[in-house]
């Protein structure tokens, strides 16, 4: 389930070591849920049915961590708008990515399959490693989903064993998994690493169901003792000022540089609290800028001191960084895969697949486009 296949993406190439330095062995319990959840399939298997989803193969039906939530921008007189010039720092630091990915393999009579997995890449004296954790394969019904959430939440939000939370739909289950999973994955790096750069995909949000605010504070905190920065990129951002968007302000301005904002609400009226300063990020020449969130405990200094050091040990492509970047591609399913995982379902349980109907395209023939409603 931990593997460390040859690189073959389609990407530039590199010679990754063999032996993994990270350690993020995964509780027991965890890979034997994965596999007690798969065999609840096998109590019917003469009309075990797993209806693939009709855009699995077009549309790699994948699914990210809750969507972004941004503060809101009151307008120039309150929102203070600072370019700052960067400049590569030349100190050797570790750099590390995390990414996490899950897909929808089909449905079932009784529940829904799912594959979950994540990557971490790290780079230290100019050699990129890597290691993948899955894929994981689940079978989620009404009757274990509860039994799967409290073990996501045990181990990511280090919860007592009882203790216990309302299950999401078996709609949203997916996404609760993807996050907590990254979560947890998250605290193990920065309790293992030292003097590094985390780099995480998506923002320093907290107060969420599945990202308490103590969760977030105890992440970061954890990062500061072990003398750890942690950078969150956000891929697509909603930042706006007076209806433009914050990205594209950044745009004529010389790279490498950031563009700081100060007078935003650090918190919403739902709980919702926004732990890291947020910063554009724009660091190479190119279209493209990214919404980058910094621990808010950090000192300004020391926080630009970190992006400098990250121009100078990682690789940049349109101003995103390599590791992430190749974190995202190792935790990512191709179609191939999601087919191989439907196979081996078929080979060891009985399973055979089929394709659902798509109702919209029956009734509506070309027209009949978008997702399939409730």
């Amino acid at each position: 389930m931990i593997q460390q296949p040859q690189y073959t993406a389609a990407t530039t190439k590199y010679n990754f070591p063999q032996q993994p330095q990270i350690d993020s062995s995964l509780p027991t319990k965890f890979i034997e849920l994965s596999l007690r959840s798969i065999k609840t399939i096998e109590k019917n298997t003469e009309r075990s049915l797993l209806y693939q989803p009709y855009d699995t193969i077009t549309e790699n039906t994948l699914t990210q961590p809750s969507d972004e939530i941004t503060p809101t921008f009151n307008g120039q007189a309150k929102l203070k708008l600072n370019t700052i010039q960067l400049k590569p720092s030349r100190e050797e630091t570790p750099v590390t990515a995390i990414d996490v990915s899950s897909i929808r393999i089909g449905e079932t009579d009784t529940g829904i399959i799912i594959a979950i997995r994540a990557a971490i890449i790290w780079k230290k004296q100019r050699k990129y490693n890597y290691l993948r954790i899955g894929p994981f394969p689940f079978h989620i019904t009404e009757e274990n989903k509860q039994e799967i959430y409290n073990l996501f939440r045990q181990y990511s939000l280090d919860t007592a064993p009882m203790s216990k939370a309302y299950a999401p739909s078996l709609l949203n289950m997916q996404t609760h998994m993807t996050t907590l999973l990254e979560r947890w994955l998250q605290q193990s790096i920065a309790q293992q690493t030292r003097d590094s750069l985390i780099l995480l995909d998506g923002s320093l949000t907290a107060g969420t169901s599945d990202t308490p605010t103590t969760i977030m504070a105890q992440l970061l905190a954890t990062a500061r003792n072990r003398l750890n920065t942690i950078l969150a990129f956000t891929k697509t951002t909603r930042l706006r000022l007076q209806g433009h968007r914050l990205t594209d302000l950044i745009h004529k301005a010389k790279a490498p540089c950031l563009l700081e904002m100060s007078g935003y609400p650090t918190a919403t009226a739902y709980s919702v609290q926004f732990l890291g300063n947020i910063y554009v990020a724009k660091l190479t020449q190119g279209n493209c800028s990214f919404r980058l969130d910094i621990d808010q405990q950090l000192p300004q200094a020391q926080a630009v001191e970190a992006v400098q050091r990250l121009l100078a040990n990682d690789r940049l492509s349109e101003s995103y960084p390599e590791t992430l970047r190749l974190a995202h591609i190792y935790s990512t399913f191709t179609a191939n895969e999601v087919l191989a995982i439907q196979r081996l379902l078929a080979h060891t349980h009985g399973i055979r697949t089929v394709t659902r109907p798509n109702i919209r395209r029956l009734l509506f023939g070309p027209y009949g486009k978008g997702p399939e409603g409730g």
